[in-house]
């Protein structure tokens, strides 16, 4: 059985405890609905890589190459427990009808070779009720195909609106875009959802490298001897929100995982927050 290192974890009142950082998986694999197998060693390499170095909290979705990102995922997670991974898979909008969510999270778990823990609707549906879609999730869970469900980018009208449809089980997290660049959700979506136990998960943390050429995260980061990704990260960690940066290179790994051992002081915190804002 692989092991993998300690690293710190927070703790959700709806889904308990996860890795501070998660792995983000969109580009491994392929991009929109399209498969890329050029790199799938490298890609599977990189994978294993990350969660032997901590980060069990891996994300992806059935449209990242055409389903085909599940694939890598599920042949890097091969021979890690299972109970201490945290796998997360998303359903596109168009399949968002009862028995279309059904067939999509079957297809999801049969290219991930197991469960998933967290299930969400990638986009919200035009077309299709949200509270057709919390139905079936809440059948997955009854059926023990998923743990969890939750949204991604929802507005917080849209999230209480979900929670509105739940019957058995509670929403528990919510995926929406979030850096120190994009903080359009720190006005009313974090503080509604971190109050109420609901796991808050930013993508595009890093706005694509945009963070790692940040001169004042570099200035801060000279006082902990850290990179600017380094100092945005621990800055989420702080906030209380789960970033999920993606990494391909293990030098990119370690410096994700050395994030999470930086404590910044609230003067510093608070510095970046206020010029963030």
């Amino acid at each position: 059985m692989c092991q993998f290192a300690p690293v710190k974890r927070v703790c959700f009142r709806r889904v308990g405890c996860v890795s501070a950082v998660g792995l983000g998986t969109w580009g491994i694999g392929g991009g929109f609905w399209v498969s890329d197998r050029s790199r799938d060693r490298e890609w599977i390499d990189a994978l294993r890589y990350a969660i032997e170095r901590g980060i069990t909290l891996i994300d992806t979705a059935e449209m990242y190459g055409g389903g085909h990102t599940e694939e890598l995922v599920g042949l890097a997670i091969k021979g890690f427990p299972r109970d201490e991974l945290f796998i997360v898979s998303k359903v596109w909008p168009s399949h968002a009808r009862f028995e279309d969510v059904l067939k999509s999270a079957k297809q999801s778990m049969a290219r991930l070779g197991t469960y998933i823990d967290l299930y969400l609707l990638h986009w919200p549906s035009e077309i299709v009720p949200i509270c057709e879609t919390i139905r079936a999730f809440e059948t997955l869970v009854d059926r023990g195909l998923i743990k969890f469900f939750g949204v991604s980018n929802f507005s917080l009208r849209q999230i209480k609106e979900a929670e509105s449809c739940t019957k058995k089980y509670e929403l528990a997290a919510v995926q929406n875009r979030y850096s120190l660049y994009y903080k359009s959700d720190d006005a009313n979506v974090i503080p509604y959802v971190l109050s109420n136990g609901i796991m808050y998960m930013a993508y595009t943390p890093l706005e694509k490298g945009a963070i790692a050429r940040d001169r004042r995260l570099m200035e801060i980061g000279t006082r902990y001897r850290a990179s600017a990704v380094q100092i945005a990260l621990a800055w989420y960690v702080k906030r209380g929100v789960v970033p999920i940066p993606k990494a391909e290179r293990r030098e990119h790994i370690d410096e994700i995982v050395r994030s999470l051992e930086i404590e910044l002081s609230e003067e510093d915190f608070l510095e970046i927050t206020r010029w963030s804002s």
